[in-house]
């Protein structure tokens, strides 16, 4: 893909949605180092400062406040940016894939107009709630199509809160209340996103990642080579794996698995990067069932892993025989799970794997049982209060066990931001969880307001995720040496990774393997120092003696263009194997990033058709 347009556009849309939020936010009396203009209801109306607005607006202004409290001006306004910033992408994409139900575009005309086609067809558009009358009364008034414009963009938003309330949260949310301004001029963020990025760069679901990478490409130039905070880890350490080699883990994970027991399976023909394995004795398992196979991803960014381990799962869904409309469905709630540190990657790569799920089944978004296992993690200091003041309800021996466990999950995570997936429950409730999670879905929400229980949802699902095994974990872990981390974790890998405590890339090797399953697979791309330096001996011992590489890409020194450090991509499996042959491409020939990808696809064709 061409990343030029979109490399320019991100870094200066981050800016503008940043700059239109403090805008909106000092309009209903917010403003930096958290000061708030005075607040007064009189009846049916709020009086912030010397403005007027309705009862309703002051309620959800006052929740607005609250969580600048909680957060901090800063964090604040750029949680609101991104997220506006992720809606306008996610309507965007849907729109030019025509997947909004009325089949009218929101943001732009196919007719070259600057006026939107929602817009000129406000008086036909069919969204659930919203009020028809006051539509037609502000296309008559001839001068009110902001204010339409804006009522309509909001009634879109609320109406794919059902299928994605990861990213569009529920009517009448406070969020509302940040929606930049003046979304009409020529000169909005959003007008820029119509102009500057061509429709072509739209095509595949793959641009969603290199949005999200360089819209925060300032703030990792601003953070790199520091010592990182964690509220900046995510810029620090984000990095967007190139499609190639994201096919390469892929293929030589999950579908090496399905391979290894199908041998003849037609999926061989559809994975170019599939290194085909050398004559050596068979240890697959003799059946696998599609719907029983597990792919986690546990530093999912923006979903590009999660996505393609999608399209191999459909392949393996339909020469099983599945109902077409089925598959999407089940893929979502079986085999896919995902975790990242970060709300706003974590948002995207939902609405990625949704995408391509929605590209086979037109009416997924109406499904009631649609799943998405993948999710940001949440920290607890938040949820503290809320169990203590609720905690008469977890009294009486029926719910000691299930107080027990919620404890230690609270204290588990409360700094679940800083350390992620690396996080690892104690054996003692691992296998627990599922007792307090049958305790939120079915009875705390008797109890808790639905804000609450959400919060605690989010927590326990978290919980499940990070306690289980998968038979295939993939991911391109964070690199950060030990100058670059807080003293927090700094810490927490000499205490739980003392072995790999330099770098977290290689403390998530040695956490991914404690995620897999006996004979599981596993895939990489990180730093290849691991290979070759001496202080990570004993990692390259675990590798080498304890598990079998099946594949290895060793890149050329600058073979990648996003990562400071010389690259390498492998796969294990997660047991040794006497003997194996695996299959191994070193591309330190060839010079530059841009043909790494051809010169590995070259090298693993010619062997697949000579057998060597």
């Amino acid at each position: 893909m061409d990343t030029a347009q979109i490399k320019a556009y991100a870094p200066k849309a981050r800016n503008d949605f940043i700059k239109a939020v403090t805008e909106r936010a000092a309009r209903f009396g917010i403003h930096g180092d958290n000061k708030f203009d005075t607040i007064e209801f009189k009846g049916d109306v709020a009086i912030i400062g010397t403005q007027v607005f309705s009862k309703k607006g002051g309620e959800l202004r006052e929740r607005l406040v609250t969580k600048v409290k909680q957060q901090g001006f800063e964090m604040f306004i750029r949680s609101n940016a991104y997220t506006w910033f992720n809606r306008f992408v996610a309507i965007r994409y849907m729109e030019l894939h025509d997947f909004l139900d009325h089949g009218f575009r929101v943001l732009s005309n196919t007719n070259g107009s600057d006026i939107p086609e929602i817009l000129e067809h406000a008086t036909e558009v069919d969204l659930p709630d919203l009020d028809k009358e006051k539509v037609a009364e502000l296309r008559l008034a001839g001068d009110k199509d902001n204010e339409l414009y804006r009522m309509l963009v909001i009634a879109q938003c609320n109406a794919l809160h059902k299928a994605m309330p990861f990213l569009f949260e529920e009517i009448d949310n406070e969020a509302e209340l940040l929606l930049p301004d003046n979304l009409l001029h020529t000169n909005s963020p959003v007008r820029k996103m119509v102009t500057e990025i061509d429709e072509n760069l739209w095509v595949d679901v793959e641009i969603i990642g290199w949005i999200y990478q360089f819209y925060i490409s300032e703030k990792k130039d601003e953070v790199i080579g520091k010592v990182v905070k964690s509220e900046d880890i995510p810029a620090a350490t984000q990095l967007f794996t190139p499609n190639w080699i994201v096919k390469y883990m892929v293929q030589n994970t999950l579908g090496r698995m399905w391979m290894a027991t199908y041998p003849d399976s037609s999926l061989k023909t559809k994975m170019e990067y599939y290194i085909e394995p050398a004559e050596q004795d068979k240890t697959a398992p003799q059946d696998l069932n599609p719907e029983g196979l597990s792919f986690f991803d546990p530093a999912c960014g923006s979903g590009h892993i999660l996505v393609e381990a999608y399209d191999i799962l459909k392949e393996i869904y339909l020469e099983r025989g599945y109902r077409t409309r089925d598959i999407p469905r089940l893929i979502l709630k079986k085999n896919l799970y995902g975790l990242d540190i970060d709300d706003r990657a974590a948002q995207l790569a939902c609405f990625a794997v949704l995408m391509r799920a929605r590209k086979d089944d037109r009416r997924l978004f109406g499904r009631d049982d649609l799943t998405l296992n993948i999710m940001s993690i949440v920290e607890t200091p938040s949820i503290d209060d809320l169990f203590i003041d609720h905690s008469n309800f977890f009294q009486g021996d029926a719910y000691a066990e299930a107080r027990t466990i919620m404890k230690k999950l609270l204290d588990l995570f409360s700094h679940g931001k800083t350390f992620g997936s690396l996080i690892q429950p104690p054996p003692d409730i691992a296998g627990k969880i599922d007792i307090v999670k049958a305790i939120v879905d079915e009875k705390l929400g008797n109890w808790f307001s639905k804000s609450d229980v959400l919060i605690l949802k989010k927590l326990v699902d978290q919980a499940c995720i990070i306690s289980r095994q998968y038979d295939c974990v993939v991911a391109n872990p964070p690199y950060m040496g030990s100058k670059g981390m807080n003293p927090l974790l700094k810490g927490f890998l000499k205490d739980n990774f003392p072995d790999v405590k330099s770098d977290v890339f290689s403390a998530f090797i040695i956490r991914n393997i404690a995620f897999t399953l006996p004979k599981g697979q596993l895939g990489f791309m990180s730093p290849f120092v691991w290979m070759f330096i001496s202080s990570y001996e004993k990692l390259r011992k675990l590798l080498i003696n304890e598990k079998t590489i099946t594949s290895l890409i060793q890149l050329e020194y600058s073979g990648f263009d996003g990562a400071t450090v010389p690259i390498c991509t492998f796969t294990l499996e997660n047991e040794y194997t006497t003997g194996y042959k695996g299959g191994y491409v070193r591309l330190s020939d060839f010079k530059g990033a841009a043909i790494q990808g051809q010169k590995a696809l070259e090298i693993i064709q010619a062997a697949r058709k000579t057998g060597k």
